[in-house]
């Protein structure tokens, strides 16, 4: 015989457990003070593309895509006598987690009259999430979306300078021995709009000097080209 007390009484603890699942999801996506302080205010964000004109900026780093979600632009200074990042702008296409990650990230390398290039290098994207007091699980991908910008813009950064042999190269193959390009410059060159090899290469100076490497560009541009619009 079925007991209708005890239907109730499971009915409800199925309920309560089901509350406390839910509060725990919510828990977990709750942004910190800090988060939500770059998030509404953001430290060295580009408003106007027109700022740049005044900007006298000698690295730039771009991560991402817009088609693929997030999609981050960052400029940097560097004082050549100190090798000192001294300023820093961003512009983002992302998320509240994204925003407030790479303004964070802005601040990190600018204050105290800047940081090292060897020391930025050294960031790891749980210092970023250390220094916002925490990041929803979900959302911690956002943090290496700076973390891989700064890498890139000091990149730009020794090839405007020619020391190419300071370039690093993490995770990818080099196309363009000379200036250490890699498949994956080759790649976002091609989620920026550039789909020919004089586009890539006004972008990249990809071939500039290591003539030898144009046949490989021109396959992946192709190979690129192909994957992300068919």
């Amino acid at each position: 015989m079925v007991n209708e007390n005890d239907d109730v009484f499971e009915l409800t603890l199925h309920r309560d457990v089901a509350a406390k699942v839910r509060a725990k999801e919510l828990e977990d996506w709750f942004y910190t003070p800090e988060v939500k302080e770059h998030f509404f205010n953001p430290k060295n964000l580009l408003k106007d593309p027109s700022e740049l004109k005044d900007f006298k900026f000698n690295g730039y780093g771009s991560v991402g895509s817009p088609a693929c979600g997030d999609k981050l632009d960052l400029w940097i200074v560097v004082d050549p006598s100190t090798e000192k990042i001294v300023d820093c702008k961003f512009k983002t296409f992302g998320c509240a987690s994204a925003i407030a990650s790479t303004s964070v990230l802005t601040v990190m390398v600018t204050e105290n009259g800047g940081m090292s290039i060897a020391d930025a290098l050294k960031i790891k994207p749980q210092d970023i999430v250390k220094r916002l007091g925490d990041l929803p699980k979900r959302k911690f991908h956002c943090s290496v979306l700076g973390d891989k910008a700064l890498r890139v813009a000091i990149n730009d950064y020794f090839r405007r300078t020619n020391q190419h042999e300071r370039i690093i190269v993490d995770g990818a193959q080099v196309i363009d021995t000379v200036l250490k390009v890699t498949d994956k410059d080759i790649e976002e060159a091609v989620l920026e709009g550039a789909h020919d090899f004089e586009s890539v290469q006004k972008k990249t100076k990809v071939g500039v000097h290591d003539k030898s490497c144009i046949p490989k560009v021109i396959e992946l541009i192709n190979f690129y080209t192909k994957k992300y619009y068919g």
